[in-house]
């Protein structure tokens, strides 16, 4: 990759576009806030272009043609449809089109499983609408590609951790978790090997591919912040009941608990030809004591828990 465009440049469009800079790649960031383009640019040395996923007038100088796009934005809150991603494909016409799409979408758009093993063959059933927006955003892209002619690849992504995104707030005010006994399993990808895994894809993956994006090793959610808890010296968060969760938890946070399943990685790993640094909770959290200080901006990142 020579030349790659990200939309939605946060956490991981920034970890993203280290990995492209080192391979000796041109990285540049979509932006709606001037004080965010001159972030990217002066602390991430990155090139930034003006644009507004909500207004489609803003996307009108987007021109992205023969580039790689990290697609990370989330859709707007509310509704059944991405119109973010629709905006985006239709700003751009014919003389305009990208090489090819990496989207980041969510484990959520399979819905609950009841705690079994999903495949990328498992039929998606979206339940909430956060998760049919998701899915909305994959059909429409899927269908602008293969109209256009332009590649499309599909990461659907599980809860993200790492330095940065941890749940500190909440282990210091003692939110509670469930008991361990009735923890649901929830699945996970550290930060760093989802970034590579983007790489990957956008490299080596199939036109049409769509991969489970975990490192394989469920665990559960309470397991994490103990985990975390006693890394950090912190008392363990209390264990609640579900009956008392549905009490005390607020509804997001309670919806992660009440979709279960386990994700399979196996064609990530084998087609991507992925070695993950983090293959499960405990080496994954080995590396985060010593970056405490990045930015806390917690365990539930822009693609959700599940």
């Amino acid at each position: 990759m020579t030349n790659v465009l990200i939309i939605g440049c946060g956490d991981i469009g920034v970890r993203v576009a280290r990995l492209v800079q080192a391979g000796g790649g041109r990285v540049t960031a979509m932006s709606r806030a001037l004080a965010w383009s001159v972030h990217l640019e002066e602390a991430h040395r990155l090139a930034t272009v003006p644009g507004n996923l909500d207004e489609p007038q803003a996307l009108e100088g987007l021109d992205p043609s023969g580039q790689v796009v990290f697609y990370f934005s989330p859709p707007p809150g509310g509704g059944l449809y991405d119109t973010r991603m629709r905006n985006f494909c239709t700003a751009l016409g014919p003389d305009r089109l990208p090489s090819r799409v990496v989207y980041l979408s969510t484990s959520g758009v399979y819905g609950d499983c009841g705690g079994a093993w999903v495949t990328e063959a498992t039929p998606i059933k979206p339940q909430t609408s956060r998760a049919q927006r998701r899915a909305d955003a994959e059909a429409t892209l899927s269908a602008w590609g293969a109209a256009q002619g332009v590649e499309v690849v599909i990461l659907r992504v599980t809860g993200i951790y790492g330095p940065g995104r941890l749940p500190l707030t909440r282990l210091k005010e003692g939110h509670p978790v469930l008991l361990e006994e009735e923890a649901p399993p929830t699945n996970r990808i550290h930060a760093d090997d989802l970034a590579a895994i983007c790489v990957a894809a956008a490299e080596r993956a199939g036109n049409g591919e769509i991969f489970n994006v975990s490192d394989g090793c469920p665990g559960t959610m309470t397991q994490y912040f103990n985990a975390l808890a006693d890394l950090l010296d912190l008392p363990r968060p209390p264990q609640v009941s579900m009956a008392e969760a549905k009490q005390v938890m607020n509804p997001m946070m309670l919806s992660y608990l009440q979709e279960t399943r386990r994700m399979d990685n196996r064609k990530l790993l084998e087609q991507l030809g992925i070695t993950l640094q983090y293959p499960d909770l405990e080496s994954g959290l080995k590396n985060i004591t010593a970056q405490l200080d990045a930015p806390n901006m917690g365990y539930l990142g822009s693609v959700g828990h599940s």
